[in-house]
């Protein structure tokens, strides 16, 4: 509920607090003080379109606020908890400055309009006095079923659904269209990838060919020098093993005094000796377990000559080959994959048409059931609006093209005189017959909305004399299981509210300002004498007003 609205430098209004309550609250005021002004300025603080021209002349900004109480609104208590704006009320504010420009604010926290506008769905209704234009749009007629039906909800999640299976319909072209490229890249791909599983290529192969290759190409040349080298240690005549030991023989037997200068170097030909014999044991050994193998160096060659040339192919080093195989899999496997998804698609394309249609089907249903007891409830309205005899009927129509909303259209047909067959509102009704009908439609929203707090802008208008009364009986039925303001210039109106602000202009030579305020029970019987049309108060008007006002107040029935 709509608990306070301060209004800053707006229009025409220079400072403006304003208490509201629960019930039916009238705004009234002579043409042109102002009463706009106020539903201008929560329209602002509801996310509506702001300019300059919206900015106190003279002034810098203005800056509106309008507090609500949201303990009966958990969709709105729910969505401030989403952006971690939760609190036990709901303000919103919004600053215009005098270029134009724009910021808002919810509970504190920076906002978008956007968010404002969301937020303020949750809220609160506004019925403005343009409402019966609305009405002539087939669009308005199928919103305002649904949620007199109360299946919002489920039209949100059939709306999800179909865009869903819309968008799964566009991948599924885009997979399509470009099918036959996409096909030729994976062919391309399965016979290079086949081919390098056939190549097997280890991580660290190539390196070890290689090294296979240099051994096995030299193992002749390798064999034939490591006997030589033997040969040249342990030869019987000419070997250094044969040498040494003819220089140690030489060197032991001389006599005396040479014997131990000479201790040295016997040790160390001694030493030689031994090396020599275990180099030639190890050269022998050598030789004996080194094998030409001309099959196995043939093989390795092919092997090698195999990995160059697929490597050139490939446009890569050969050392790159691992690289490219394990990049060209997944790029296959990411394509083969996409193959998947093209029927898995199909799949869920043809799950997702076949969901959405029974949901639209179900729908549809409950639309038809609605309709009659919206027409229904409509034709009652219209009866105490003095439009007993006119006909008013819902029709639910099929229609061929999915949209988001569902298969049906829905228009609302009037006919105002017995024995014509109903029709569309814009073609039949007059404007007075267009504004109670349109009356009749928004009380009956208004009666179903989940929304308890309604504002309606002037939407009695073209109705007068006992039809007013009941216009205002409806309203005050409303306003006493929520909150209804209702902007009015008809006394039979006003008198029906359980509370009365009054809205003035006042002029000095200098500035032009709007003042509102809420009346007490004598304030209360003066506006409505000025209503009924009296330029002086004679007490014949004043004790009408006030009879006026003691039989709303105090109704017998």
């Amino acid at each position: 509920m709509l608990v306070q609205l301060a209004i800053r430098d707006f229009a025409i209004v220079d400072s403006l607090d304003l208490e509201l309550h629960g019930g039916m609250t009238a705004i009234t005021g002579e043409t042109g003080a102002g009463k706009s002004i106020l539903l201008g300025a929560l329209g602002l603080c509801l996310g509506e379109r702001a300019d300059a021209g919206s900015v106190r002349h003279g002034a810098e900004r203005a800056d509106l606020s309008a507090r609500f109480d949201i303990a009966a609104l958990p969709e709105a208590g729910a969505w401030l908890a989403e952006r971690e704006l939760a609190a036990d009320e709901c303000l919103l504010r919004r600053v215009v400055t005098a270029s134009g420009r724009s910021k808002a604010w919810i509970n504190g926290q920076p906002a978008t309009v956007a968010d404002l506008k969301a937020l303020g769905d949750h809220l609160i209704e506004i019925h403005g006095q343009h409402a019966h234009q609305a009405l002539l749009r087939e669009e308005t007629h199928l919103r305002m079923l649904d949620d007199f039906a109360g299946h919002s909800a489920e039209v949100t999640s059939l709306s999800a659904l179909y865009r869903d299976w819309q968008d799964k319909r566009r991948r599924l072209k885009r997979l399509s269209e470009d099918g036959e490229e996409i096909q030729a890249r994976r062919q391309l791909l399965r016979y290079q990838v086949e081919e390098l599983d056939q190549l097997a290529l280890g991580e660290n192969e190539l390196k070890a060919l290689e090294e296979e290759q240099e051994s096995l190409a030299h193992a002749e040349e390798t064999l034939r020098e490591a006997q030589f080298a033997a040969e040249c240690c342990d030869n019987d005549e000419a070997g250094a093993l044969h040498l040494l030991n003819q220089a140690v023989l030489r060197l032991e037997p001389l006599p005396g005094s040479d014997r131990g200068a000479l201790a040295d170097i016997l040790s160390m030909l001694g030493d030689a000796r031994i090396q020599v014999e275990e180099a030639s044991r190890e050269l022998h050994r050598f030789a004996e377990h080194t094998e030409l193998d001309p099959e196995r160096l043939a093989w390795v060659e092919d092997r090698l000559g195999e990995v160059h040339r697929i490597a050139r192919k490939h446009h890569v080093m050969p050392e790159e080959l691992c690289g490219l195989h394990q990049r060209l899999r997944q790029e296959l496997d990411g394509l083969e994959g996409g193959e998947h998804d093209l029927e898995t698609l199909t799949t869920e394309l043809q799950a997702l048409r076949d969901q959405w249609r029974q949901k639209a089907r179900g729908i549809a249903e409950a639309r038809r059931e609605a309709a009659s007891r919206f027409g229904n409830a409509v034709q009652e309205q219209l009866a105490f609006l003095a439009m007993g005899k006119a006909s008013f009927k819902v029709e639910v129509e099929n229609r061929e093209t999915p949209a988001p909303n569902g298969l049906d259209a829905v228009r609302f047909l009037i006919s105002a005189n017995p024995g014509q067959p109903p029709r569309p509102l814009a073609k039949v009704a007059s404007g007075g017959e267009l504004s109670r009908i349109s009356l009749a439609i928004q009380v009956v929203a208004a009666t179903h909305s989940t929304i308890p707090s309604l504002v309606f802008d002037e939407v009695d208008v073209g109705v007068s004399g006992a039809t007013a009364e009941i216009v205002g009986q409806l309203l005050r039925r409303l306003g006493e299981s929520g909150q209804v303001m209702t902007v009015t210039h008809l006394p039979q109106v006003a008198a029906q509210a359980h509370q009365h602000l009054h809205i003035e202009k006042q002029a000095d030579a200098d500035t032009t300002l709007t003042r509102m305020a809420l009346l007490d029970s004598a304030g209360r019987v003066r506006e409505l004498a000025r209503m009924l049309g009296g330029v002086t108060l004679s007490d014949r008007t004043l004790a009408h007003a006030r009879e006026m006002l003691d039989a709303s107040q105090h109704p017998t029935h």
